[in-house]
C-alpha cells in the first residue's frame, strides 16, 4: 500500500511537471523543489557564456512549479500561479556550456493572495566537481483560477519557524507592493526610434524585438510564462549592450522586474531596450515589453512588463573591460542618465553594506 501511494504521488508530480513545460530533472522535498539541467550551446552566446535570460527562465520555472503546487494543496478551484514581480537579481558568476545548473526553490512567505519564493542557482562543473552559487532571486506569484482567469485564488498559509520570520516576510510584501505601484508611473513612457550614426549614442544601440506568443510560451491558462518574457527582455538588453561595446557582454544584474498585466496567447510582443547609464565597467539598459492583442484589436496595446538590466563587458579571458562612456544628445537622455547614476550608487552602497555585515 505504501509503495502504491508513493507511486501515485510520483505520477502526479511527473504530470504537473511536464504540464508546466519544464525539460529538467526535478527533485522535491516537502516545500522545497530543485531543477537540474546541463547547459547546452543554444543556451549560451558565441563565447560560451550562458545567457542571463536562460538562467532567469529556469528560475521562473522553479518558482512557478512550487507556487502553483502550494496553491493547489487546498480544496476548491484549481489554479495556476502567475509571476507578478522579480526582485533585484545579481549574477554573481557566469555559467558556461557543459556545466549543470542546480535551481532550488522554497516558499518563504504567503499573504492572502500572493506567494513569495526564494530561488538559488548553483553551477556545477561535472569534470572537476567544482560548484559555485551564481544567482539568488526572490519572486512573487499570484494564483489565478483555471475556471475564471480573472479570479484570484486565496493562498494557503505556510508555517513559519518563528514570529520574526513571518514579520520580516510581511515587511518584504508591503515594500514590493509599494514599489510596484511606484513603477506604474513610468508606464506611459515609450521608446521611440532614434536615428543616429554616431558611436556610443543612445540611438545607435537602441534595439527592439518582435515576438508572436505561441502555445509553447504559455501556461495552462493561455498566458505567457514569466520566464519567457524575461528571456526576451534579456536578449534585447544584451543586443543593446553588445552594440554599444562591440565586445563579449554578460548580464551582471537585473533590477526588479514588474509584470503589470498578463499576456495572452496570440499577442504580439514588442520588447524594446535603450541605454540609460554607463559607469566605468557597467551599462544600464531600460527594457519595456508592450503587448498587442491580434484577436481583440479594439482593446489596443498595453505595457506588460518593465525592468532595468545591468551588463558588463569582458575580454577573451573573461575579465571586465572599460565601458565606452555614453554620449548624451538631449535633456531627456541626460535626465535618464542621472536617474541611472542614482540607482547605480544606491546599489553600490547596498552591496558594500552587505559585505560589511558578513
Amino acid at each position: 500500500m505504501k509503495r502504491e501511494a508513493e507511486a501515485a504521488v510520483d505520477q502526479r508530480s511527473r504530470h504537473s511537471f511536464f504540464t508546466l513545460g519544464v525539460s529538467s530533472v526535478m527533485l522535491e522535498i516537502h516545500s522545497q523543489l530543485q531543477l537540474r539541467r546541463v547547459m547546452r550551446p543554444d543556451d549560451a552566446n558565441i563565447v560560451g557564456n550562458v545567457h542571463g535570460g536562460t538562467i532567469l527562465k529556469m528560475i521562473e520555472e522553479a518558482g512557478g512549479i512550487i507556487s502553483t503546487r502550494h496553491c493547489n494543496t487546498q480544496p476548491g478551484d484549481r489554479c495556476v500561479a502567475a509571476l507578478a514581480r522579480v526582485e533585484r537579481t545579481d549574477f554573481l558568476y557566469p555559467m558556461f556550456i557543459g556545466e549543470v545548473a542546480h535551481v532550488s526553490a522554497e516558499i518563504s512567505y504567503t499573504s492572502k493572495h500572493s506567494v513569495e519564493v526564494q530561488v538559488n542557482v548553483l553551477a556545477e562543473n561535472i569534470l572537476t566537481g567544482a560548484k559555485k552559487v551564481t544567482n539568488k532571486a526572490t519572486l512573487w506569484y499570484v494564483p489565478f483560477s483555471l475556471q475564471n482567469v480573472d479570479k484570484i485564488i486565496e493562498v494557503p498559509p505556510i508555517e513559519y519557524t518563528n514570529q520574526e520570520q513571518e514579520e520580516e516576510g510581511k515587511k518584504r510584501y508591503e515594500a514590493q507592493k509599494m514599489e510596484r505601484l511606484e513603477t506604474k508611473e513610468r508606464n506611459g513612457e515609450k521608446i521611440w526610434p532614434v536615428l543616429s550614426t554616431d558611436d556610443f549614442t543612445v540611438g545607435l544601440s537602441q534595439s527592439s524585438l518582435i515576438h508572436l506568443v505561441g502555445p509553447s510560451d504559455c501556461t495552462l491558462l493561455g498566458f505567457v510564462h514569466g520566464g519567457v518574457t524575461m528571456k526576451l527582455m534579456d536578449e534585447v538588453a544584451g543586443i543593446v549592450a553588445a552594440r554599444h561595446c562591440k565586445t563579449n557582454i554578460v548580464t551582471a544584474s537585473v533590477d526588479a522586474i514588474n509584470f503589470h498585466r498578463k499576456i495572452k496567447k496570440g499577442c504580439i510582443l514588442t520588447v524594446s531596450g535603450r541605454m540609460t547609464f554607463t559607469s566605468n565597467k557597467s551599462m544600464e539598459i531600460e527594457v519595456f515589453v508592450d503587448a498587442d492583442n491580434l484577436v481583440e484589436a479594439d482593446k489596443g496595446n498595453y505595457r506588460a512588463a518593465t525592468a532595468f538590466f545591468t551588463y558588463i563587458s569582458l575580454d577573451k579571458e573573461g575579465k571586465p573591460l572599460p565601458v565606452p562612456p555614453l554620449k548624451l544628445e538631449n535633456e531627456e537622455e541626460q535626465k535618464r542618465f542621472e536617474e541611472g547614476k542614482a540607482r547605480y550608487l544606491q546599489n553600490k552602497a547596498k552591496r558594500l553594506a552587505e559585505k560589511e555585515q558578513k
